[in-house]
């Protein structure tokens, strides 16, 4: 089912907003970011390392992770394993590298999207009818 693409939807760390971050990140499960996180954020666990970028929350440097939702800003290389949802705000500055890509409109990537092996793009219909 499509649902499960998008990773798990649990969130055990949270930089909130009004919050700033400097340094190396690294999380494992979910990690939500609502503030600023200047320095990379890297998912130490290969299969669960679920990223949500919030519509007012930045990070500056690289990121790493299984699954990223991004509805904010991201200035560096993004590389997923498996999942990326840029929703209607996001903003990449960078070389996106990915294995499975949702684009809604309004998106923005400055930088090359590359595809992993045995990536494919989700179509519109796809997502509608909910298929894998």
């Amino acid at each position: 089912m499509f649902k499960k693409k998008k990773g798990s939807q649990r969130i055990d760390s949270l930089i909130g907003h009004g919050t700033q971050f400097d340094g190396e990140l690294r999380f494992s499960g979910g990690l939500r970011v609502d503030g600023i996180v200047t320095g990379n954020v890297v998912a130490v666990d290969a299969q669960h390392g679920t990223l949500v970028v919030s519509e007012k929350a930045r990070i500056d440097g690289g990121v790493r992770a299984t699954h990223l939702i991004l509805n904010g800003e991201i200035a560096g290389p993004i590389e997923v394993s498996h999942y990326v949802e840029l929703q209607p705000k996001a903003r990449v500055h960078g070389d996106l590298t990915y294995k499975t890509l949702e684009m809604h409109p309004g998106a923005v990537i400055e930088g090359r999207l590359i595809p992993l092996e045995g990536a494919r793009m989700v179509t519109p219909a796809e997502v509608a009818d909910g298929v894998d």
